[in-house]
């Protein structure tokens, strides 16, 4: 058994879903991973189900009908999650963008150091991106600026996709009024974190931009992230971010 829970979302991600499970498997810490899938019609699910065979009590499976977004995505896992007894629970991509020995360093710093949050922040040290146009790299890193600027938010990553929470934040949030399912979930994740007083604290990683499959960012995406800081600035300032009341919310 793992105190920790790797919540993997896929989409169409066959060249590299059974690498990064392996790579997981294979780290110094024992995680356990569930890969969130959405009816991916490359057979993505189908290679999760026959490593399910080789990983039975470390490998799980949720499958979903239709693309139904990434912030549903990672709701589904925490719900899931949080019916069981993992402690630390990680959002992760499938696609290497995230290096996986960083768990680990995810993990310590919730485990060891203090943190209720810890993100693998691209922009702590610098901007360490790897295969990004510079185009992107300025739009994404004048986003957390913006962020920060509208919110408050004393996180210089804030769309960082790379995150363990303890599990008394997932409790503590009302999942259920989470809004966003793009970039603006990741915001809103750590935004109602920090407004709720849990300590976030950023561990630096480099972000190397996906070799294999197709990248999920759209204008859409990026648009629901710019313009819903400003709502979700308004909902902590009115006092309408409160805790759950009981867990699994």
């Amino acid at each position: 058994m793992s105190d920790s829970l790797v919540i993997i979302p896929t989409y169409n991600e066959k060249e590299n879903i059974e690498r990064i499970i392996r790579t997981v498997f294979d780290l110094e810490k024992a995680f356990h991973v569930l890969i969130i899938e959405d009816s991916s019609p490359d057979g993505t699910g189908d290679i999760v189900k026959t490593l399910m065979k080789e990983f039975p009590e470390q490998l799980f499976i949720e499958e979903r009908k239709g693309k139904l977004g990434l912030g549903t995505a990672y709701i589904h896992g925490f719900r899931w999650a949080l019916k069981r007894d993992y402690q630390y629970i990680f959002e992760m991509d499938a696609d290497f963008s995230h290096n996986p020995a960083d768990l680990v360093r995810l993990y310590h710093a919730c485990a060891d150091e203090g943190a209720d949050v810890a993100v693998g922040s691209r922009y702590i040290t610098g901007v360490n991106v790897v295969n990004w146009p510079m185009g992107r790299v300025l739009m994404s890193y004048y986003a957390s600026s913006y962020v920060r600027f509208v919110t408050r938010l004393k996180v210089r990553d804030t769309t960082a996709g790379f995150v363990c929470y303890r599990r008394k934040v997932l409790e503590t949030i009302h999942l259920g009024r989470i809004k966003f399912v793009g970039y603006a979930f990741q915001i809103e994740m750590k935004y109602t974190a920090w407004r709720l007083g849990f300590t976030i604290k950023e561990v630096p990683i480099i972000f190397t931009d996906r070799t294999e499959g197709t990248s999920k960012m759209n204008t859409r995406i990026f648009k629901e992230a710019i313009l819903g800081v400003i709502s979700l600035r308004l909902r902590g300032i009115t006092g309408k971010i409160k805790p759950a009341k009981t867990a699994l919310t």
